[in-house]
């Protein structure tokens, strides 16, 4: 994974990654709140010992230093933690304040620091100031020989405990900004791994990582209003999806060039793909230029395309197959060039029907008829029928719905397609998002680049504002 493909999926899951960044945060923020404040008090010790002779200075000093390194450590024991507690008083466990007792080593010094954090500032001024006093007492009785009454090695408070003014944690603004760090990195990661966990097709770059030299043909944006009438023949011509489909349009004459008549057959990996509909709206797209085109409902299990284009079902490719009707008497011409041929009755063996000798001599004979047929299969993964219909036909075109279609159900379309001879000329992707930047009928399609384009109703109204400006410059300076 680059940097570019990085970026991208930042972007697309931006959303994610806000929303952790905010759980963070709020949680740092909650905890801030609702934690106790705890004060630090240090108080400041000084260990020497005494060197009878010059010659011995060099040795003294290491003999303290060594010292005070132990006496750091006793700190961390219970044994002066129970000396204060008794002193004080207190009902407190001697761990406890053990674990609230830190000691270090000033750098290149014998100076012993002592913190003890409490949760009020008095408290811990007197918890410091006691663990001091204590420390220099256990000093001196650790290093008192027997029989001897001073000892070589004592310690002296030199600088007192204080009282502290502000509290050393919750610190609100560190652990708000930490928030902030972890909750981008864990979003970020959260981000990275759904989107390998998640192989559906979100963008144009991952799907031709998977289809690879095959041409992407059109792609056809998400529409509300399609939900309602999924047929362009109420929309505005320039409209995003009638344009799209006029690309795809051209972009399918360029398969096949030279051959007088082409026969595609258009599947999907699985149903609700929008592909009945994407060849319905492409046949009467075809049809406005006058170019003889027929759709044939070659679907016989869940037919679709008769109920988008409003025609009777009930007489089409079975009724033909099983010589009840001619061909030509179950084709129903629409407005233009445009003619379907419906998918008749629903037989209980369509795998068998379409890889008949009838449907061979049928297709020959539409191709002498029309310029172009497409048909209109079941998806290509439940069934076989689509493998069938496209091995009689010129190729097969896929249909993959945006953030629908995964990255395995395309290969596995590919290479049932594959196996059963049928070649595939292109790819086509359906109910994909609005690009950004666009106003009006603004939209993307072609082999993946995006072009933006709005009616300009105001074009008109500009240019005679900028010619009334030009007038008045001119006047100005012929004066």
């Amino acid at each position: 994974m680059d940097l570019h493909e990085l970026l991208r999926i930042v972007r697309q899951r931006k959303i994610l990654i806000v929303l952790v960044t905010l759980v963070a945060i709020g949680s740092a923020a909650l905890y801030s709140a609702q934690a106790t404040p705890q004060y630090k008090s240090t108080v400041r010790l000084f260990v020497s010992t005494s060197a009878p002779e010059a010659e011995d200075a060099f040795r003294s000093g290491s003999f303290t230093g060594q010292r005070v390194k132990s006496y750091a450590a006793l700190l961390s024991g219970q044994q002066n933690a129970r000396r204060v507690i008794e002193k004080l008083k207190l009902k407190m466990e001697p761990r406890t304040l053990a674990r609230r007792t830190t000691a270090s080593v000033e750098p290149d010094t014998v100076v012993l620091a002592v913190s003890v954090t409490a949760s009020s500032a008095k408290q811990a001024q007197l918890l410091a100031q006691t663990t001091g006093e204590v420390l220099v007492e256990q000093v001196t009785e650790l290093e008192t020989q027997p029989g001897k009454t001073t000892a070589p090695v004592k310690a002296s408070i030199v600088d007192a405990a204080t009282e502290p003014q502000k509290p050393v944690s919750p610190r609100t603004v560190r652990n708000i900004l930490l928030a902030i760090a972890l909750g981008l990195l864990l979003g970020s990661g959260l981000a990275v791994m759904r989107e390998m966990l998640d192989t559906r097709i979100r963008s144009l770059d991952s799907l031709r990582r998977v289809i690879g030299e095959i041409p992407l043909l059109g792609n056809i944006q998400f529409d509300k209003s399609a939900k309602k009438d999924p047929m362009i023949t109420g929309l505005p011509a320039n409209s995003p999806r009638v344009e799209a489909y006029r690309v795809l349009r051209t972009n399918m004459q360029f398969l096949n060039p030279g051959a007088d008549s082409k026969v595609y057959a258009f599947t999907s990996a699985l149903p609700a793909a929008g592909k009945s509909t994407t060849v319905s709206n492409l046949m009467l797209t075809i049809a406005a230029t006058g170019t003889s085109v027929l759709l044939l409902e070659g679907d016989l299990r869940r037919p679709k395309a008769t109920e988008h284009l409003h025609v009777e079902g009930s007489v089409g490719v079975t009724t033909v197959l099983i010589g009840k009707v001619k061909l030509d008497e179950a084709i129903q011409p629409l407005r233009g060039s445009g003619a379907v041929l419906a998918s008749g009755a629903i037989p209980p063996n369509p795998a068998e029907l379409l890889g008949t000798d009838g449907m061979a001599t049928m297709l020959a004979e539409l191709r002498k008829q029309y310029a172009i047929v497409l048909i209109d299969t079941p998806p290509v993964l439940p069934v076989t029928d689509a493998a069938i219909i496209a091995s009689q036909s010129d190729g097969a075109i896929l249909v993959v719905e945006h953030g629908s279609t995964t990255r395995e159900q395309i290969h596995q379309s590919l290479e049932r397609l594959e196996a059963a001879k049928a070649p595939v000329l292109g790819v086509v992707v359906n109910r994909s998002p609005a690009q950004k930047g666009t106003r009006g009928y603004g939209y993307g399609y072609g082999y993946g680049y995006g072009y933006g384009y709005r009616a300009d109703r105001d074009s008109g109204r500009r240019r005679i504002i900028a010619r009334n400006r030009w007038r008045i410059r001119s006047k100005k300076g012929r004066r």
